[in-house]
């Protein structure tokens, strides 16, 4: 469920380190990213027992081993149907998916539309460096044509994918994105996504220095524009141009869209309770969740 409802707790940003060290190369932006994550943690006061991280695999999908919580490492693309499962089974902790864009993009992409869709209760932090960098430089959905990588030697033949208009096309019901060289925004944006009820998405470029010669930190912070401060994030058709922009030469950054709406749980909770010994139960009234 949102952390609204979970037990608060103060705890200070390292309080929510493992003992695991973390192992990435140096320059990455994954560590910008997890520190975000350790202060939106921080400041959104999630108790440590009641979370879940969980993620498939890649670079970015080793986070769950630097956080102090419950996690699971699961396959490659899978990470959002094992979240699925869990939340639906344990809808008092807060649930986190931690990945990267070939996991949850190429591998793992027929699983995004859905949990947006539904509206799961989760929230989907997404490490995107444009790179499969776990298996050394492979090109991924979000890479782009100038990017000469090991199965693309000569560049890439397509155009890269743009996340935002993805989800919010599917139906997530909270999208963001940042940057990992801005780790104050990108911790103010999960700790939103955190305390927002429903489907969270925020997209985080991440230089990936070993691999990714192309997106470089400097490229990102060229690339990013501040989401406007009178733009309304409740409505689709502002937030869908501002997603255009990533495929315009400039990517914004901040919060583009947040709604509410029932939530797969929701759901499942007012099938249970009608059906459950009445199998002449009114329809009508599962209908009606579905409107404004």
């Amino acid at each position: 469920m949102s952390i609204m409802a979970v037990n608060k707790v103060d705890l200070k940003p390292k309080d929510y380190k493992s003992e695991v060290p973390v192992v990435w190369c140096p320059g990455c932006g994954h560590y910008g990213i997890l520190n975000a994550i350790y202060r939106a943690l921080s400041e959104a006061g999630v108790d440590p027992s009641q979370l879940i991280c969980i993620s498939g695999i890649g670079c970015s999908s080793r986070s769950p081993y630097f956080i102090n919580s419950y996690k699971m490492h699961t396959l490659h693309g899978r990470a959002g149907a094992v979240a699925t499962g869990a939340q639906l089974v344990r809808r008092d902790l807060a649930i986190m998916v931690l990945g990267g864009d070939g996991d949850g993009f190429s591998i793992g992409g027929g699983h995004m539309p859905h949990l947006a869709r539904k509206n799961v209760d989760i929230t989907y932090v997404l490490f995107d460096n444009g790179i499969y960098g776990l298996t050394k430089g492979q090109y991924s959905p979000t890479s782009r044509p100038e990017m000469k990588a090991y199965t693309t030697p000569y560049g890439g033949p397509e155009e890269p994918m743009n996340p935002l208009l993805y989800m919010l096309t599917y139906g997530a019901t909270y999208v963001a994105q940042a940057f990992a060289g801005k780790p104050g925004i990108c911790a103010e944006l999960i700790r939103g996504g955190l305390e927002h009820r429903g489907f969270s998405y925020i997209n985080i470029y991440s230089q990936c220095p070993s691999f990714n010669k192309v997106d470089t930190i400097d490229h990102y912070r060229d690339l990013m524009e501040s989401v406007p401060r009178d733009h309304d994030v409740t409505d689709l058709g502002a937030a869908i141009t501002l997603a255009r922009q990533s495929s315009e030469g400039k990517a914004p950054m901040g919060l583009l869209y947040k709604v509410e709406r029932p939530t797969l749980d929701q759901r499942m909770q007012v099938m249970i309770d009608q059906v459950g010994g009445h199998p002449d139960y009114d329809l009508n009234q599962i209908v009606d969740l579905n409107r404004p």
